[in-house]
């Protein structure tokens, strides 16, 4: 009866880790196409930054506000061109961003180019500037609308960068397809200075504003420089 009982449980267990694998695991696909795993789905190793905010549970990075408020998860690695995929899911009002090309220090927004993670759902969003809602590249292109899923469920997002070439898909459809340099010649849509558009190398990660959301099955394929 005991070994019954053993017989069982091992089952279950191993039945709950393949499970758990798929949010961070790569398709046979993705591998034979040169993608790598960011996140092992068990720890924060190979990433810098908030850890106390930033936590690994149950297979996704998860944001708990209460450890340390907000702050920035960056790669150790830096990256210029790249395919970045990943998975999120908000919480009403959730607010994030995604830094690339971004520096250790100082603003990710203006010192690295920043594309909104955002519940464009919520009231107090409703009368943001273009720039300002998910997708966009904040400050520099607006992103389409409707695409997010509704709020509690996973979304799933790629991000391409080659040159100053930048294409945003959320959930299938194409909400950025622009060129930063191009965007920026007679100015930034937000008037500022964002000497991050100079920058063609740096960190990937999220940047945090206190919110609770999680992200999962992150991978990229560096495309070199």
């Amino acid at each position: 009866m005991n070994y019954f009982k053993t017989l069982i449980f091992l089952t279950v267990i191993t039945l709950c880790s393949c499970n758990s694998s798929k949010n961070y695991l790569l398709s046979a696909e993705e591998k034979s196409d040169g993608f790598v795993a960011l996140f092992n789905g068990k720890d924060l190793k190979g990433w810098v930054g908030n850890k106390q905010s930033y936590q690994a549970v149950d297979g996704a990075i998860k944001i708990v506000p209460q450890e340390g408020g907000g702050g920035n998860l960056l790669t150790e690695k830096e990256y210029s061109n790249f395919i970045f995929r990943f998975e999120f899911q908000l919480t009403p009002g959730a607010n994030n961003g995604l830094g690339i090309h971004s520096p250790l220090s100082g603003d990710a927004a203006y010192h690295g180019k920043e594309i909104q993670i955002l519940d464009n759902t919520a009231e107090k969003y409703a009368n943001l500037k273009p720039y300002q809602y998910h997708g966009s590249v904040y400050g520099i292109i607006p992103a389409k609308r409707g695409a997010l899923k509704p709020v509690g469920e996973w979304n799933q997002e790629e991000v391409i960068v080659q040159g100053s070439a930048i294409k945003v898909i959320l959930n299938g459809t194409t909400i950025v397809d622009g060129d930063l340099k191009e965007a920026s010649k007679n100015g930034t849509m937000d008037g500022k200075d964002h000497p991050g558009l100079q920058r063609t190398k740096g960190h990937i990660g999220f940047l945090g504003h206190g919110d609770v959301l999680q992200f999962r099955n992150i991978r990229i394929k560096d495309l070199g420089e």
